[in-house]
């Protein structure tokens, strides 16, 4: 795809006019670090952690703010299918990931990252009910080594206090803190899933970082729990995540049965 296409963006620049505004109705106070970290020319893929159903809004505030640069969000599929949010994504040229064939979205990150994008990426695959960075996928290392472009971990922190599971408050003046680390270099040759380790744990220690600035007061849901929170250990979480990906897989059933259809079992990789 050619650079040129890129820079008509009709759709994505009035939708970060509207956010900003939304933003600034809700009182929202950033503090981001790091954001000299992000390059104001050229291909980079940020690996970022997932917490809010509102990351994708708030992680492209760094780019804009370090050079008006726009970042090309993964996302799945079905978000592309939904009658309104479908027509802004292809607008705003996100990249639709189909979890059960991966390889489009795959070569379509490359390919933009190669035509000089930033591409932002959540390894985690699914939100974080721990509020900590779980366990990643390799997707990120291996689109970045097949780019040729820096792999650049960022944290997002604050955002489940507006809006994620089971969570909803916009009441005015909470912080959103960002961190963006320092870039790695994968290449060719190196072992993948080694890097893809390092990566996660560099993402953890921006949380840690992240979180120490933060303004906390005593021990709320929203702060992991080995970092003084009450939000569940990734071991809860995942028995939290196992459980709801079971509870809907019921309904798709309940529903299915009434149509006569038959439902295909539930991916582990599935957003609630």
């Amino acid at each position: 795809m050619a650079e040129a296409e890129f820079r008509r963006d009709p759709t994505y620049r009035p939708i970060i006019k509207v956010a900003k505004t939304f933003f600034r109705g809700l009182g929202v106070r950033f503090d981001i670090v790091g954001e000299d970290n992000i390059p104001l020319v050229g291909g980079a893929l940020l690996s970022i952690n997932h917490t809010s159903y509102l990351d994708f809004a708030l992680a492209g505030v760094p780019a804009d703010l370090r050079g008006k640069r726009l970042v090309r969000f993964m996302a799945k599929d079905s978000i592309f299918r939904h009658p309104v949010a479908g027509p802004l994504m292809r607008g705003m040229k996100h990249i639709p990931v189909d979890r059960e064939q991966g390889s489009q979205s795959f070569r379509d990150a490359v390919r933009y990252l190669k035509a000089g994008e930033l591409v932002g990426i959540f390894p985690e695959a699914t939100m974080s009910r721990s509020m900590d960075v779980k366990e990643i996928k390799s997707g990120a290392v291996r689109i970045a080594i097949a780019a040729g472009v820096p792999l650049i971990p960022m944290c997002v922190f604050g955002g489940a206090r507006l809006l994620s599971y089971d969570h909803r408050d916009f009441s005015r003046g909470t912080t959103v803190a960002m961190t963006i680390g320092t870039p790695m270099h994968p290449k060719r040759g190196d072992d993948t899933e080694a890097v893809t380790q390092e990566l996660r744990a560099r993402m953890r220690e921006l949380l840690d970082e992240t979180v120490a600035r933060y303004p906390v007061t005593g021990s709320p849901w929203w702060v992991p729990r080995r970092l003084g929170g009450t939000a569940p250990t990734l071991e809860q979480a995942e028995e939290l995540d196992r459980q709801a990906r079971a509870e809907r897989a019921a309904r798709k059933a309940a529903k299915a049965a009434k149509r006569g259809k038959a439902v295909p079992a539930p991916s582990e990789d599935t957003d609630g």
